[in-house]
C-alpha cells in the first residue's frame, strides 16, 4: 500500500494577510481522499479557524515550518512564496497557491532551481469546467463587497433613503467603474444597502449583468470586449469619449468604486485629478486597482488621503479584510483544483496532460513553463 500523500498548509506571513488555505471542511474531504493534512499552528488563528476545528476535522497541527514540510508532497498557500519559503521546499515539492510572477521573478528563478513544481492559481483558465476553481473570481467577489462596506464607513451619508420625522433623506449614489467580478458583488452589496447604482464597462455585453442587478448601465458607444472576458485596452479617441462620460458620472457620485484592470499591465488611469476636483465634499473613491497603479491619478497604494475635499482610499489586499469566508471560497477553489491533481485512489497524476493544469503550470523540473513569465526572466527571450 502506497504512503498518503502529505498535504501542507502554511501560516501565511505577508504583511495583512489574513486568510488560510484551507479550512476544516475541505480537510475533512482531503481525508476522505486518502490524502495526510498537516496544519501548521495557529495558520487559521486569523481567520477564526482555531487549531481545534481542524484537528477535529482530522489536520494534525505541527509546530514550526521544518515540522510542516518534512515529507510534504503539495504545499497549499495564499501569496506566493519568498525566497526563504523557497530554500525550504524539497525538491519536486508542488506549491500551489498565488504567483504574481511578474513581481516575483527572484522566486520563481529559485524554484526552477530547487525543481520545485508550481501551479499559478492567477493563470487557471476561465472555462466553465474550471469555474470551480477560479480563485481570481472568488477573490474578487469578496474584494467587491468589502470595497462598498469601506465606501459607507467613510461617507458621511446615509446609504438608503430615509422618511423621518425631520424630513426625507434621499440615498446615496454609488458609482461602480468596472463590472467584472468585483465590480458585479460592489453593485449588488451596494444596492441592498439601499444606494442608487451606477455602473460603467467597456464592454457592452456587461451591460446586461448591470441592469439585472437593479443598477443603471451607463451606455457609451463603444465595445471592447478582448479575449477570455477581459477588456481590451481603448484607442485613444474611445478614451477622450470615454472620460468625458466618466467625469461626469464622478462628479455627481457620493462613493466611487474602480474597479478596471488589465492582466500583466498598469492599472488604466479612469479618474483624473482634475475630475476629483469636480467631486461633492464629502465623496470617496475607493481604488481596487491602488496594487497595479490605480485607477484615479491621486491614489496612493496604502493610504487614505483627501484632495479636494475627496477621501481617497488605496487599499491593499481587500478579501483579507473578511478572511473567514475569503478562506473558505479559497479553499474550495484548491480543492477542486486537486481532484486534477490527485487520481481517485489517491496518487498524484504522473503528467500534467489535464488543459487546465497545463495553463497554469508556472515552474517544473527546473524549467520555468509559462512563457511569458519566462521571457521576463530571460530579457524578453522564450
Amino acid at each position: 500500500m502506497t504512503s498518503p500523500i502529505v498535504i501542507a498548509v502554511p501560516k501565511e506571513l505577508a504583511p495583512g494577510e489574513q486568510r488560510v488555505a484551507t479550512v476544516p471542511d475541505v480537510v475533512r474531504n482531503l481525508k476522505k481522499s486518502g490524502c495526510e493534512v498537516r496544519v501548521e499552528r495557529d495558520a487559521g488563528a486569523m481567520a477564526y479557524y482555531p487549531d481545534a476545528a481542524f484537528a477535529a476535522a482530522g489536520a494534525t497541527i505541527v509546530p514550526d515550518r521544518d515540522a510542516l514540510l518534512a515529507g510534504a508532497r503539495i504545499v497549499l498557500a495564499v501569496q506566493p512564496p519568498t525566497l526563504a519559503e523557497v530554500e525550504q521546499l524539497a525538491e519536486g515539492t508542488i506549491v500551489i497557491g498565488f504567483m504574481n510572477p511578474a513581481g516575483n521573478l527572484d522566486a520563481i528563478k529559485k524554484m526552477r532551481d530547487r525543481k520545485i513544481t508550481a501551479f499559478a492559481l492567477e493563470f487557471v483558465p476561465r472555462i466553465s469546467r474550471a469555474q470551480s476553481m477560479d480563485a481570481l473570481s472568488s477573490q474578487a467577489t469578496a474584494g467587491g463587497y468589502v470595497a462598498v462596506i469601506m465606501g459607507a464607513e467613510h461617507c458621511p451619508k446615509f446609504l438608503p433613503m430615509l422618511t423621518t420625522a425631520a424630513g426625507t433623506i434621499r440615498p446615496s449614489t454609488v458609482l461602480v467603474l468596472g463590472a467584472g467580478i468585483a465590480g458585479l458583488m460592489a453593485i449588488a452589496t451596494a444596492k441592498r444597502l439601499g444606494a442608487l447604482v451606477e455602473a460603467y464597462d467597456v464592454r457592452r455585453a456587461a451591460g446586461e449583468q448591470v441592469r439585472s442587478l437593479g443598477a443603471k448601465f451607463l451606455e457609451l458607444e463603444i465595445n471592447a470586449e478582448g479575449q477570455g472576458g477581459y477588456a481590451r485596452e481603448l484607442t485613444a479617441e474611445e478614451k477622450v469619449k470615454e472620460q468625458e462620460m466618466v467625469s461626469a458620472a464622478v462628479a455627481r457620485a457620493d462613493i466611487v468604486i474602480t474597479t478596471a484592470a488589465i492582466p500583466g499591465r498598469k492599472a488604466p488611469v479612469l479618474v483624473a485629478k482634475a475630475t476629483v476636483a469636480t467631486m461633492k465634499p464629502g465623496a470617496v473613491i475607493i481604488d481596487m486597482a491602488a496594487e497595479t497603479g490605480g485607477n484615479c491619478e491621486l491614489t496612493q497604494a496604502g493610504r487614505t488621503i483627501q484632495a479636494d475635499g475627496v477621501t481617497i482610499i488605496g487599499p491593499k489586499n481587500l478579501p483579507a479584510k473578511v478572511p473567514f469566508h475569503s478562506s473558505q471560497m479559497y479553499a474550495k477553489n484548491l480543492q477542486s483544483f486537486l481532484t486534477l491533481l490527485i487520481d481517485k485512489d489517491g496518487t498524484l497524476v504522473t503528467e500534467f496532460a489535464d488543459e487546465i493544469l497545463t495553463a497554469s503550470l508556472l515552474v517544473h523540473a527546473g524549467s520555468v513553463i509559462h512563457k511569458p513569465t519566462s521571457e521576463l526572466i530571460n530579457g524578453g527571450k522564450p
